[in-house]
C-alpha cells in the first residue's frame, strides 16, 4: 500500500499539533478498531487507524484464522498499551500472554487488558541468548519505545530469559501465535522464541526493519530468516508495514528479496515488512496464508 501524500500530511499534522505535542503524555480514551483504549495522547494508533483501517488487521486476521474451536494461545512480545491482545480476544476465543519492559507502557497495558481473565501480563524485558544488557532503559516516542543499554539509569525493568518465560507461564506451553514487536530486537528475539517452543511449532509473525535492526546493533538483519529455516520454518507471508499484503516466498529467499528495504520508502510506498512464518507441515496456517496474501511475492512500489 502505498501511502498517499494526503494520508502522510494528515498524520503529520495530527501528531504535530502544538497542543497535542505539549500534553502529548495527557491520558485519553479512544476507540480504535472495535475496542476501546486508554493511550497517551500522544499515541499514533488512532491516527494510523483512522486514515488506513487495514493497520493492524493482518495480525487479528491471523490469529482468527488459525482458531480451530479451541481456544488460542497467543504470545504478544511488545505488547505496548494492549492493543493487539484486546482485538485479538474480541475477534476470537484466544488466551494471550503479554509481555512488555517498558514500565510506562505496562500501566495502560493494566488498565486496558488487566481485568480480562482472557490474558496474562508478563511486566519483564525479554533477554535473548547472548545478550549481555546490564540496564536496559526505554526510550520513547510516539507510542513505541526502543531500549538502549545504560547501567547508570534507573528504569526499573525487570529481565526475563525467553526459557523462564516459559517455565514460569506454562499455561502457554502449547503456543499457536507469536507477535513480536520490538523495535529493532526483533530479529534476535524471535529465533530463540522459536526454539523454545519449538515442540509447538507455532506461526510466528514479527516486524522486520532492517533499518531499526542496524541501530539496535545488529549488523547483519537477514540473520533471522537463516536461523528460522533451520529450526524447520519454511514459508514466509509478507505484509508492508501497513498492512497490505506483498505476497508469500520461501524463507530461504526472504533475505534477497529483503534488498528492497534498502531502498527510499517513498520510493516502494512502504518502510518495512510484517512478516507472518509458518512450518512446511503446518497445513491450516498454509490455508490462512493463501487466504490472506497472494501466492506470489510482489515488492510493490
Amino acid at each position: 500500500m502505498t501511502q498517499s501524500p494526503a494520508k502522510k500530511a494528515a498524520i503529520y499534522f495530527r501528531a504535530n499539533a502544538p497542543w497535542r505535542k505539549a500534553l502529548g503524555n495527557r491520558m485519553v480514551k479512544r476507540h480504535v478498531q472495535g475496542v476501546d483504549l486508554y493511550l497517551p495522547w500522544s499515541h499514533l494508533l488512532p491516527d494510523y487507524a483512522r486514515v488506513n483501517p487495514a493497520y493492524g488487521q493482518n495480525l487479528v486476521e491471523l490469529a482468527a484464522g488459525l482458531a480451530d474451536g479451541s481456544p488460542l494461545h497467543v504470545l504478544d512480545v511488545g505488547a505496548n498499551i494492549g492493543d493487539s491482545a484486546a482485538q485479538i480476544v474480541h475477534r476470537t476465543d484466544a488466551r494471550v500472554l503479554c509481555v512488555e519492559g517498558d514500565p510506562y507502557w505496562i500501566d495502560y497495558l493494566r488498565r486496558n487488558v488487566g481485568s480480562d481473565n482472557r490474558i496474562t501480563m508478563a511486566e519483564v524485558f525479554l533477554a535473548y541468548p547472548g545478550s549481555s544488557w546490564s540496564g536496559p532503559t526505554p526510550v520513547r516516542a510516539h507510542g513505541t519505545t526502543h531500549f538502549v543499554d545504560d547501567a547508570s539509569a534507573s528504569a526499573g525493568v525487570t529481565t526475563l530469559p525467553i526459557t523462564e518465560l516459559r517455565k514460569q507461564y506454562p499455561d502457554f506451553d502449547s503456543l499457536r501465535l507469536v507477535k513480536s514487536d520490538t523495535d529493532g530486537l526483533d530479529v534476535a528475539l524471535v529465533p530463540a522464541i522459536a526454539e523454545a517452543w519449538q515442540d509447538s511449532s507455532p506461526v510466528i509473525f514479527f516486524e522486520f526493519d532492517p533499518r531499526l535492526t542496524r541501530d539496535a546493533g545488529f549488523a547483519n538483519p537477514n540473520e533471522v530468516f537463516d536461523k528460522l529455516l533451520a529450526l524447520g520454518y519454511t514459508r514466509a507471508a509478507v505484509w508492508d508495514n501497513g498492512g497490505a499484503p506483498l505476497g508469500q516466498m520461501d524463507v530461504k529467499d526472504a533475505g534477497a528479496n529483503a534488498a528492497i528495504l534498502n531502498r527510499d520508502p517513498d520510493d516502494i510506498g512502504y518502510y518495512f515488512w510484517d512478516v507472518a512464518v509458518r512450518r512446511d507441515d503446518d497445513a491450516v496456517a498454509a490455508q490462512v496464508f493463501d487466504k490472506l496474501v497472494p501466492p506470489d511475492f510482489t515488492a510493490g512500489g
